[in-house]
């Protein structure tokens, strides 16, 4: 297994520590299998990047933008065909999102989940990485 950056490694440690208010907002309701039994970690190394949220098993990542993407577009888009080049399928909510609806969009992460064009792995995943 390669070596993950260090550096990367501990921004997303810290990152874990002080979520934005959206984030602990989703983060609770996704965290410790609570949203229909799926397993999702928060502040995930892909490296050169790090995801907000990853369903490992299914392939999918969901990120939360604030106020701050709307300046990095271009940013937003080299990250996500990287990621969809790994094989991730990403949703993006904003913060406000999250904060005014979080039952819609926990409905949209459903959706995505039950669909065909995002399944669970075939393979068992590494040691501590299983559902």
């Amino acid at each position: 297994m390669p070596q993950v950056d260090k550096t990367l490694l501990a921004r997303a440690k810290e990152m874990r520590k002080n979520p934005t208010s959206a984030e602990a907002k989703l983060w609770h309701a996704l965290r410790a299998k609570r949203f229909q039994s799926f397993k999702f970690t928060h502040q995930v190394v892909i490296a050169p990047y790090i995801a907000d949220f990853v369903a490992r098993s299914y392939k999918l990542v969901i990120e939360l933008d604030g106020d701050t993407h709307g300046f990095t577009h271009d940013y937003d888009q080299r990250r996500t065909r990287f990621l969809e080049d790994k094989g991730y399928h990403i949703l993006r909510f904003t913060n406000s999102e999250v904060m005014a609806n979080l039952d819609g969009v926990l409905q949209v992460i459903l959706m995505s989940l039950l669909s065909s064009s995002v399944a669970p792995l075939p393979n068992p995943l590494p040691r501590g990485e299983r559902e």
